[in-house]
């Protein structure tokens, strides 16, 4: 406690603790999206339960790698060469991630397109998920993002404290903000494709990441924040059209009353 009262009356504390909790904010977003996602397929009493149980995983995935953080270092030591890249087993864990959020967005975007399509191709419809197998994919895509967000906090302080409070910070923030946005994705199905998109954009970039093409996360999430303002102003288009439409069939009512 001693330690911690002399390293939070540091400036320099303070300023590597607010960038790395809005770091830890910003990584979160990618695991909250695939969260609402994938909680929505599920009957709704169950929803609200599975988002709090993946958050609450993530939670204790980020402080149990916090607390392993000499193998954490480790796991950035190359084991093989090829392709003049030397990989790594973050590496290998972060292209295992990315091609299970490619593979999970492909499928999610193709029962979205062919709803009719055959019921073994439809392995991301509603009947063919369940609460453990939801908790499961959540997990997983958990731990790629963890082990992701960690090495990111390693490489910006040394300090064990910070990285602990800016990571419960942070997975707060996604408890809160969870259900407001799964309500809000599963209330306008087009919000629904371009979160789709986004985790298909996520997923090439920690192919990339792992096959040493680093892709700075900066630009992927100013192509998120623009499509999302661009699809902000689609559903502003929208909502007043229905509304001139609405207005219309009001008035030929009127007309038709009033005759």
């Amino acid at each position: 406690m001693d330690q911690l009262l002399a390293l939070m009356s540091q400036p320099a504390a303070w300023a590597a603790l607010a960038t790395l909790v809005a770091m830890e904010v910003v990584l979160g977003i990618d695991n909250l999206i695939f969260i609402s996602i994938l909680t929505n397929k599920l009957p709704e009493q169950h929803r609200s339960r599975a988002r709090r149980i993946g958050i609450a995983l993530a939670l204790i995935l980020r402080l149990a790698l916090l607390g392993t953080i000499a193998i954490i270092v480790r796991l950035t030591t190359p084991l093989f060469e090829a392709f003049g890249h030397g990989f790594s087993w973050r590496d290998l864990i972060l292209i295992a991630g990315g091609l299970f959020l490619v593979w999970k967005a492909t499928t999610e975007i193709h029962q979205s397109v062919d709803p009719d399509a055959a019921p073994h191709v439809l392995v991301g419809s509603q009947a063919a998920i369940g609460f453990s197998s939801a908790i499961m994919q959540i997990l997983l895509l958990d731990l790629v993002f963890s082990l992701d967000s960690i090495i990111t906090a390693v490489g910006m302080t040394e300090h064990i404290p910070i990285m602990v409070i800016a990571v419960i910070v942070a997975v707060l923030a996604m408890l809160l903000a969870a259900d407001p946005l799964a309500k809000f994705i599963h209330d306008n199905p087009t919000i629904v494709m371009l979160a789709l998109g986004f985790l298909l954009m996520i997923g090439m970039t920690l192919i990339a990441d792992g096959f040493g093409a680093h892709i700075p996360r900066g630009y992927v999430y100013a192509a998120m924040a623009f499509s999302a303002f661009i699809e902000g102003l689609n559903m502003l288009a929208r909502r007043a059209k229905r509304r001139r439409r609405q207005q219309r069939l009001s008035g030929q009512a009127k007309v038709q009353t009033s005759s």
